[in-house]
């Protein structure tokens, strides 16, 4: 009896299901008990197999169904989530560059900080409320960075990519609605150059190496440091730090302070997923032997 309850507690759900009771718990004859042999005995034994067996399909289809009734849940909060957090922070980094060119009075350097100071507070706004259900991601370079990690699998990596587009797209309409300008524009803000290409694979690299950095030290400050980073990245950056592939597609359709020309966005793409991979391989070295403070 022992041998074959541990053989059943691994059988996978289809074989659960089909294996008939009969073949499970068929006695050998061959050393036949005499009491267990009796009719009524084995009658008795073979009831009690059956009921075993039928409760142990029946917790094994519910935890299934349990298990894939979560999984399918759990997916579309985390999408809604990236595309939310993508849309907000579009909207905040072109919104605040339209408020503060209106107001700086052709001040670019005023302009700057204030574009800044929205970013950096709404990056950490948003990485606190929605990283409990996504991660929080609202990059594709981060994407990347925790798909190379093994921390999330090609198939989801690839819908955060598209809802991280998507969001950040419809938060470009957004700020140009809540401005009342032309919701589709198309950038003619020049943003090319070796120093420029060079600016953004830092910046992305900086910005995931803080990620995973903090992750590592102090996972409750993550939202922070990110926030202080990209404040601190549009300053010492020649490109302003987009450190971002979502955040260059939808700013290269706005002709605004924060534009930047279509033509110009692959190169600054090309060198943010570089950035990416590099600041990846060399934290994975880096911290490969320290334990978190939450460990």
């Amino acid at each position: 009896m022992r041998r074959i309850r541990e053989d059943g507690a691994h059988f996978p759900l289809k074989a659960a299901m089909e294996s008939s009771t009969h073949e499970l718990w068929t006695p050998t004859t061959r050393h036949a008990d005499p009491v267990t042999s009796s009719p009524s005995r084995r009658s008795s034994c073979s009831g009690w197999m059956d009921v075993t067996q039928r409760s142990y399909r029946r917790r094994t289809l519910l935890r299934w169904i349990w298990n894939s009734d979560r999984r399918n849940v759990e997916l579309p909060r985390k999408l809604v989530a990236e595309g939310l957090g993508t849309l907000l922070l579009l909207a905040t980094v072109i919104g605040s560059g339209i408020m503060a060119e209106n107001l700086a009075d052709g001040n670019a350097a005023v302009a700057l900080l204030g574009n800044t100071l929205a970013t950096g507070a709404i990056l950490a706004v948003l990485i606190t409320m929605l990283g409990p259900i996504s991660g929080a991601h609202f990059n594709p370079a981060v994407t990347l960075a925790f798909l190379l990690r093994r921390e999330i699998g090609a198939k989801i990596a690839a819908a955060y990519l598209i809802v991280q587009i998507a969001g950040g797209l419809a938060g470009a309409v957004l700020a140009h609605a809540m401005f009342d300008m032309d919701l589709v524009q198309v950038s003619t803000n020049e943003r090319a150059g070796m120093g420029q290409w060079l600016a953004e694979g830092v910046a992305t690299f900086g910005l995931v190496a803080t990620i995973l950095a903090t992750l590592k030290a102090r996972p409750s400050a993550v939202a922070a440091m990110v926030g202080l980073y990209i404040s601190a990245g549009y300053w010492f950056t020649a490109s302003t730090s987009f450190a971002n592939p979502a955040v260059t597609v939808a700013r290269s359709f706005t002709d605004t302070f924060s534009g930047i020309a279509p033509a110009d966005a692959p190169a600054f793409i090309a060198a943010q997923f570089v950035g990416a991979v590099v600041a990846t391989g060399l934290m994975a070295w880096l911290l490969g032997g320290r334990r978190s403070s939450a460990e």
